[in-house]
């Protein structure tokens, strides 16, 4: 592979757009093991919140994703492929984060219980505010 060929195909990696009009690969091998990408992202994104169990699943997919990306990436960067390696090295880089965006883009597990994590946060910040403001004993300075 020429050193433009392979500085072209990295740009279109790094492309801001890339994914767009990019679809997810059916399968994917990573880390050796066949996925089916796809079906995997599309159940997931199929349900209206995440258990806390799938959570975890998923967050160990984006991990192995993200590895398996840099890696590709980088046999790009070394110029171990031929160039028409590379264009298809490309094409499942960009599939690969196609599926990224969908996983990252999820709601949280329980959107009640963010909503009650994030009001008694507010409260918090908010007591801890006036406690500043009065001052550290809340005001009573001065009373008896």
């Amino acid at each position: 592979m020429e050193e433009f060929e392979r500085k072209q195909l990295l740009e279109r990696i790094d492309r801001e757009g890339a994914t767009v009009g990019a679809s997810i690969p059916e399968t994917i091998t990573v880390q050796g093991e066949e996925v089916n990408l796809r079906e995997f992202v599309f159940e997931i994104k199929r349900r209206e919140t995440v258990p806390s169990g799938e959570r975890e699943r998923v967050d160990r997919a984006k991990r192995n994703l993200r590895r398996e990306r840099l890696q590709r990436k980088q046999r790009i960067e070394r110029g171990e492929v031929s160039y028409e390696e590379g264009r298809a090295l490309v094409e499942s880089i960009v599939g690969i984060d196609r599926a990224l965006e969908a996983l990252q883009n999820l709601g949280p597990a329980n959107v009640e219980a963010e909503a009650r994590a994030q009001e008694a946060a507010d409260q918090k910040r908010w007591v801890s505010f006036l406690r500043q403001v009065l001052g550290d004993d809340g005001g009573r300075r001065g009373r008896s």
